[in-house]
Formats: structure tokens, sequence, C-alpha cells
């Protein structure tokens, strides 16, 4: 196992070596976004939203993203300092983001699906300062999580943003109405974390992924990130994708429609409405967007191309996006390392369609065995990453020891083959997750909170294939002597464990006895061939 200083001192060469290559320019985000904000003034933001709509400008983002950064710096808020923010995309979450980079703290952005137990762990690990949150949103009571979070030693306050505040609490117009317009930027180190985000991986608990100035600006500033005319984006805030964007218009003066919930039907006719040029996601969202689309008459034509990320992308879906007149195309990256191959819908059928992308400028990957030896090119290992957009560790650096090779090399734990023109294709997964509509969830997850259940002798979560999502979660028990076990029980007993609601379950599989190797390991790649073949026999019929 790799030791944290080896890791430490790798990091250290490589930003040396991308810094003399030009790929980190030494500036902040702070410094970009006032840049954005001259040359770009009246490009715009558009939110859509069911209660808290909003239309505005570069201009008017910058100057009131300084107003809150000087109420944020009345709270305590200073430069290092994390804050969590578990809000959908809207105006108030774009200018919250900007204003913490202005303060030089840390934003720590969480996925709406998280529940009370994610969300603890988070703000506990992180020592979050606040935490930003809806009173309710979409039928979820946020209030009755916060009780539970007040007792937490670093956290210092809630800040509710939208209707339905109790007497007292510290609101958004609170906030607002103690910033004043004169606030200067604090000045940052752009090797300083800026960005700390949490996923969900082969460990039980999400694991907190670090970036910097120069990680994200070198992400954000690759030619496919620039400006494509105008975009629709419909991912969560809280994911990796959906924070990044709502960072294009100002830094990039690239206009955006924002989405803070998928509607297929309303999407398609924005997509008419604003003629909307580009757009993105998993397979749900190309599926429904050409749906509805069809069913309600929409004219989607504007489109000129339509990014596919996630698991379950085939040729079939880059097809479906072709023959509707916008290019799809596939690629790869993670939260880890974001960008790993470039999206380029000008290249030919057979390489959007059958890779995953080509390699993006100055992003290496190594393809090796077992023992993390170099195979040929075109045989099949696992991908090894390395590029100046990369992450720089956890924030449980124990993590990066499994996680990292000797040169800086990014362990992704997934199988894939390296062509000799610098196309990857990915194959399969070596680590044990399911990647449920671009969300990661941890199969030990989600079988330590089963195994809690008093009928279950042992468990073993594996992905199940669905057409819309990619993948959904199946189980697989063995139960106690004497035991049932239904699916509504299973439900029941995720809801009591305050777990994501799209973590639990959607198909119960009770055998006899799990297979195993000779050492007990449980052989999940039998389990996933027979729920594989299950499904596929099941849609047959």
């Amino acid at each position: 196992m790799i030791e944290l200083g080896d890791i430490a001192a790798d990091r250290q060469k490589l930003r040396g070596q991308w810094r003399r290559l030009g790929y980190h320019e030494n500036r902040s985000i702070p410094q970009r976004l006032l840049e954005g904000a001259r040359r770009h003034p009246e490009v715009e933001s558009i939110y859509y939203a069911e209660k808290r709509p909003r239309h505005t400008t570069n201009r008017g983002l910058y100057e009131h993203s300084l107003r809150i950064a000087a109420g944020l710096q009345k709270l305590g808020v200073g430069r290092g300092d994390v804050v969590a923010v578990q809000l959908p995309t809207w105006y108030e979450t774009t200018v919250l983001y900007l204003a913490l980079m202005h303060l030089g703290a840390i934003v720590l952005p969480i996925v709406s699906i998280y529940g009370p137990a994610e969300v603890e762990f988070i703000l506990r690990q992180s020592k979050a300062r606040l935490y930003f949150s809806p009173a309710r949103w979409r039928k979820v009571d946020y209030l009755a999580r916060h009780a539970g979070f007040r007792s937490l030693p670093d956290l210092r306050d809630i800040v509710i943003v939208g209707d339905g505040a109790p007497a007292g609490a510290q609101t958004w117009e609170r906030l607002e109405a103690a910033g004043t317009s004169d606030f200067d930027p604090v000045a940052s180190d752009p090797d300083a974390v800026s960005l700390l985000m949490y996923t969900s991986g082969t460990t039980s608990a999400p694991k907190g992924v670090q970036h910097t100035h120069h990680s994200l600006l070198r992400e954000w500033g690759r030619p496919s990130y620039r400006n494509r005319g105008l975009y629709l984006a419909n991912l969560p805030a809280g994911h990796y994708t959906g924070y990044s964007y709502m960072f294009r218009p100002s830094i990039y003066g690239a206009p955006m429609v924002f989405l803070d919930q998928w509607d297929a039907q309303f999407a398609a006719e924005l997509v008419q409405r604003h003629q909307v040029k580009a757009g993105g996601g998993t397979p749900i969202f190309l599926f429904s967007l050409i749906e509805m689309a069809q069913k309600h008459g929409f004219d989607i034509s504007s489109l000129e191309s339509f990014s596919l990320g996630g698991q379950g992308m085939t040729p079939a879906l880059v097809q479906l996006a072709d023959s509707h007149g916008f290019p799809g195309a596939r690629v790869y990256g993670s939260t880890e390392h974001p960008t790993v191959t470039g999206f380029e819908p000008e290249l030919p059928f057979e390489k959007r369609a059958y890779t995953d992308g080509r390699l993006d400028e100055g992003n290496e990957v190594r393809i090796v065995d077992d023992e993390g030896r170099d195979v040929p090119l075109g045989r099949e290992g696992e991908v090894l990453t390395r590029g100046p957009e990369m992450f720089v560790g956890y924030l449980d650096a124990e993590l990066d020891r499994d996680s990292f090779a000797p040169g800086g090399w990014m362990k992704s734990g997934d199988i894939g083959r390296l062509d000799a023109e610098g196309f990857l294709t990915i194959t399969d997964r070596k680590k044990d997750i399911i990647i449920r509509g671009g969300e990661n969830i941890s199969s030990v997850e989600v079988e330590e909170t089963l195994a809690r259940h008093p009928a279950v002798r042992a468990a073993a979560a594996v992905a199940m294939p669905d057409r819309t999502y990619g993948e959904k979660v199946c189980v697989c028990v063995e139960l106690h002597p004497g035991q049932t076990l239904t699916m509504e029980q299973v439900r029941e007993h995720f809801v009591k464990a305050g777990l994501a609601k799209q973590k639990t379950p959607e198909r119960l599989e009770i055998l006899p006895e799990l297979p195993r190797n000779a050492s007990g390991k449980i052989k999940k790649f039998e389990l996933r061939a027979q729920v594989r073949a299950a499904v596929e026999g099941e849609q047959q019929q």
C-alpha cells in the first residue's frame, strides 16, 4: 500500500508539471468571476422553479453575490470554512456558491436525495460551520431533520431558504438584509481547496472529494465546456455537473436555462421556447425528453448536441439522439476526475457510440492488470487516470491509500481498454457500486443496512439493468430459518434507517443460499448474471 507522504510528493510534482504546461494558470475563482462579470455583464441565467423562478444577468448575479458574501462574513464565515448547501437548483443557490468563493470558503454541496443519516455524517466529518436548507421541498420536510443536526459540535447555524421558516430562524432574507454592496473578495490561493463534495463509493460511508481553484478552473476551461449556445441544465445543484454548470454564465458567458427538478414535458417546451442548443444527462433525460416532445408536439430541432454519461450508455442511445438531429456522444468521468474524455459531437458515429470518447487534453490513462502492470493497447484492465482537473485527495486522507498508485495515478475501479487513437472504452466495473440515474450507490451501505433486519442472515446488493435509470438496486438475501421477508418490509426498513429513497432496493431475490467461493466471499458476478437474465427474461414475456 502506498504511503501518504509518497502520494503528497507525487501531487506536488504533478502540480508543477501542470503549471509549466499552462493547465494551471495561477488564478483563483473570484478573479475569474470578476473577469466574467466585466466581459459578459448581460449574459442571461434563467431559473425555472415552481416557487422560486428568476431571470437574471451576470451583472446581477455578481452584485448580489457580493452582498451575500458580506452577510456571511458577519456570520463569521471566512477563508477555509466549510459551508454545506443542500438546496435545489435555484437562483439563490448560484448566488450562494459565488458568495462563498468570494470569501475563500469551501463549498460543500449535498445532493437533495441524501437523507438525515447521510447528511449528519457529512456535516459531522466536514466540520461544516453553516448548513443551508429549504424548509420543505418536493414533499420532503427538511425542518424535521434539523433538530438532529443542531447538536453537532462545529455547526454554528442552519439557514432556511424559501417559505416556511419557523419564527426566529436564520433565513436567506435576514442574510440579505445584513449584507452590503462594498464587500471586497478575499484573496485566495489557487491551490487551496474550494469544493468539498461527497460521493458514494465502495465504502459504506460517503467519501469527501476535495477540489481546488486550479482543478475546477481547468475542468471549466475545457473547449467543450465553453459557449455552445444556450444550454439546458437539468442536473441537481448538489451533483458535480449541476454545481459546475451554475458557474458557466459567470465565467464563460454561456447562457443557461436551469430546472430545479426534471419535468420532461416542461423541458421539451423550454427547448422550443428558448431554442436551446445543447443538453445532456443520463438515459432517463434523453428518453423522456424525446418521448414528451413527440407526444405533445414540441419542436426540439434547435438541439445541436446531447452528451451522455453514467451507467447503461449503449450505441442505441447515441443512435436515438442522432435520429432526432442532435448528435449524442458517450463521455467518461467521475467526481474525483470529472472529465477524463471530452465531448466531441463531430466524431463519426462509431467513435461516439462504441467508445467512451477520446482523452481530453492534459489527461493520461493507463490500463493495468491485477498486479499493476501495464497491458498492451486494446487489452482490458483497470483504468488509472491522472490530469490537471483531478481532485487532490479525500478529506479522510486514509482513503487515498487504496485510491492512488505511485506516480499520482488514480485508481478508477473501472475496467476498460484504450486504443491507439486515445479512445477509451469502459467495459465493466471493478468497484462495487450501483449507478442509478447517474448517482453512485454503495452496495456495502445497502448490504449493511439490510443486514440489520432481524429476518436477514446474509445479503448482497447488485445492479439490475433498467432502461430508464441504467441500473437499479436489487438485493439477494439468505433468511434465518423460519423467517419471511417481503418487498414492503424492505422498504419500511430503509425508511426507518433514514437513507435516501434511491438507495432502497427495488427488487428482492430470496435464495436458500448465496453463492460463495472457497474463502466464503459472495460471488457477486454470479448474482449479477442471474439477475440480468431474470430481468431480460421478464422483458421478453
